[in-house]
């Protein structure tokens, strides 16, 4: 069993794969959250045009993304995951990690081979908050 507790202290770097460029949505209250708490967060959006939002940089892509990044949270559909595996096998983060409500098995099975943890189905928000 993964120490959720301990990969949220342990972490300096999030990448937010999903975040919304509509301010209402959790994927952006939740990066304003991790934003908050002191961690540096990274955006990442195909459609977005904008360069930041809310103080987060907005990339293209995890690729794009200049630094280290020690979680990649994802919010999108569990049918989207296959798609964002090889570029998380090559930014190399030390946690993947699913929203609630988002999980593929088959998908991820790649990475637990590559060493990268894997946190499926659980909200990041609530494990910080439960931990800090």
């Amino acid at each position: 069993m993964l120490d959720l507790c301990k990969i949220l202290n342990d972490t300096d770097t999030i990448a937010v794969v999903g975040i919304s460029k509509h301010y209402d949505r959790t994927s952006r209250s939740i990066a304003r959250y991790l934003k908050s708490a002191g961690y540096k967060v990274y955006g990442v959006n195909p459609t977005c045009d904008a360069a930041e939002l809310d103080g987060i940089p907005v990339y293209k892509s995890l690729n794009d993304i200049p630094v280290i990044i020690d979680i990649v949270n994802v919010f999108r559909r569990s049918e989207d995951i296959p798609g964002i595996i090889s570029d998380v096998i090559e930014v190399k983060p030390k946690t993947l990690w699913l929203q609630l409500g988002i999980r593929n098995d088959e998908a991820v099975k790649p990475l637990v081979e590559w060493g990268i943890n894997v946190v499926q189905d659980t909200c990041i928000y609530v494990e910080h908050s439960n931990c800090f």
